[in-house]
């Protein structure tokens, strides 16, 4: 079959041909315990100490059922206005794997515990709805620790303290049309998982990983293409760089009238380019029959509704209340509800600055400002630990900002104080008053100095006077130098230009 060639334009394929492609996503869950025994799912233990004869599929050890898996399965699933079934019974599914100890997986498969429900995301043509299919629960397999990479590992390790954790895995339907709107959408569903706190959603340790299904089609035409599915796809670039791939590999080979082979194939992340892995499996091949070892699950009602007053506001709700109430521009409020965390960071500086109805609002878009692009900038990340492990809290980001509104420092000399408070842990406050800081705003001093840099730079003075407006902009950025950056910008500019007059 015709090979792409990484990097070519995907651009080509589009007036010929529609793509097609659908995610499955499977998050871990934030359950202390595993799906169906009592074992810890504490990331990074060392290896095979969180484990039992359960999760090891030790013959005549019978699974029991996490009830918090199933409730957060429950909250999910009403996050997406999805359909509760009223009961919903666990499956094995057979295949052989070295990580998996018992040759099965107890998953769900007939009678899901949820079905039809939908996700709106942001689109290059405006919003889009998304359908979800289904949104079942079943246990994560081992992992595998090759010796080397996985075609020349001379041996591999099994950890099996992941297998049994629980894991929700969710189905949209075939309505992405484009690698960018399967990046859009995996991101957007991420952020509904951590903002209901089922899912920590780091890609990175695996606990949210996402399978994509793509297949392409003559434009105009309503029958699916033949379906090849991607694994290994543990960040949003990669997804969108391997269904980018993808979509170009299948073109061409459909205009070199080869025919697309419906197979899994996995994503090298560092080569850019998918491989062939295995033929694709149909659901008869897994023999899935009903879990014999767990009864069906009954779902109360009463349970549902109580799980459905409890939902948060969720990020769709909160960009819109953010852009309607605090003017936020609607980028900031997308990269904001990227975390729950980061969320509540803002709410909370927000309200230690602005306590007053209707004060500074202009602060609401300072504060976003800052946080993007100095917080995020020196955070490890933006998840709950990181930004609870931060030695700037919301209230010592704000006395920072209250100095520069109040004159006492200079937006430029603000970003120096952050990153000695972040280095420190000291106060904006202790820090400009111990390295002396404080800007300048003495009108006698400060035309002083202008006096001294005018009579150095003559030059400038006639250029501006021959109508080369940025010639003041060097003598203001000369004045700053002279006085190390702690000169008041608004008051040198003001003062230059009544000295320039003059002249």
């Amino acid at each position: 079959m015709a090979l792409a060639t990484p990097g070519a334009d995907v651009s080509a394929a589009a007036p010929k041909y529609e793509t097609v492609i659908g995610l499955e996503v499977h998050a871990q869950l934030l359950t202390r315990s595993k799906m169906f025994c009592g074992c810890p799912t504490t990331f990074g233990a060392r290896p095979n100490t969180q484990t039992c004869p359960v999760c090891l599929g030790m013959p005549g050890s019978l699974p029991v059922v996490n009830r918090r898996a199933v409730e957060f399965g429950i909250r999910t699933a009403l996050a997406f206005g999805c359909r509760i079934n009223d009961a919903c019974r666990f499956a094995r599914k057979h295949y052989y794997y070295p990580d998996m100890p018992k040759n099965y997986q107890i998953s769900q498969y007939e009678e899901p515990l949820a079905e039809n429900g939908a996700l709106e995301i942001e689109a290059e043509g405006g919003t889009r709805t998304i359908g979800i299919q289904r949104l079942h629960l079943e246990e994560d397999v081992g992992k595998l620790l090759h010796e080397g990479t996985l075609e020349t590992a001379q041996a591999s390790l099994v950890d099996f303290n992941r297998s049994g954790v629980p894991l929700m895995e969710t189905v949209s339907r075939p309505e992405l049309r484009s690698p960018e709107e399967a990046a859009t959408y995996l991101k957007a569903f991420r952020a509904v998982l951590i903002f209901l706190g089922v899912c920590d959603g780091n890609m990175e340790e695996g606990s949210l990983r996402c399978d994509a299904n793509i297949s392409i089609r003559p434009h105009g035409s309503t029958t699916l293409g033949t379906k090849v599915e991607i694994k290994n796809l543990n960040s949003f670039r990669n997804v969108q760089r391997a269904l980018e791939f993808e979509e170009r590999r299948q073109a061409q080979a459909l205009d070199a009238g080869e025919r697309i082979v419906q197979e899994t194939r996995l994503w090298e992340a560092d080569r850019g380019y998918t491989r062939s892995m295995r033929s694709k499996e149909f659901a008869h091949d897994y023999r899935y029959f009903p879990e014999p070892d767990l009864v069906p699950l009954q779902i109360d009602r009463r349970w549902v509704e109580e799980i459905k007053g409890s939902l948060p506001e969720l990020p769709r709700a909160w960009r819109r209340r953010a852009v309607a109430q605090y003017g936020l521009p609607p980028y900031d409020a997308e990269v904001l509800t990227q975390s729950r965390a980061l969320v509540d960071y803002y709410e909370a500086a927000l309200h230690e600055w602005s306590p007053a109805a209707g004060a500074g609002a202009e602060r609401p878009k300072i504060l976003s400002n800052w946080i993007m692009s100095e917080l995020l900038r020196v955070l490890p990340g933006d998840d709950e630990r990181a930004i609870g492990a931060s030695p700037i809290p919301p209230a010592r980001l704000v006395g920072l900002l209250q100095l520069i509104e109040n004159a006492t420092i200079s937006g430029k000399i603000a970003k120096d104080v952050f990153q000695k408070m972040f280095d420190t842990g000291d106060d904006a406050r202790t820090i400009v008053e111990r390295d002396g800081l404080t800007q300048v705003a003495d009108e006698g001093a400060l035309g002083q100095v202008i006096e001294s840099v005018m009579a150095a730079n003559p030059k400038a003075i006639e250029d501006y006077r021959r109508g080369k407006k940025e010639a003041k902009g060097a003598l203001v950025g000369q004045v700053m130098k002279a006085t190390r950056g702690k000169a008041n910008p608004a008051l040198v500019n003001r003062l230059l230009e009544d000295k320039l007059s003059q002249t």
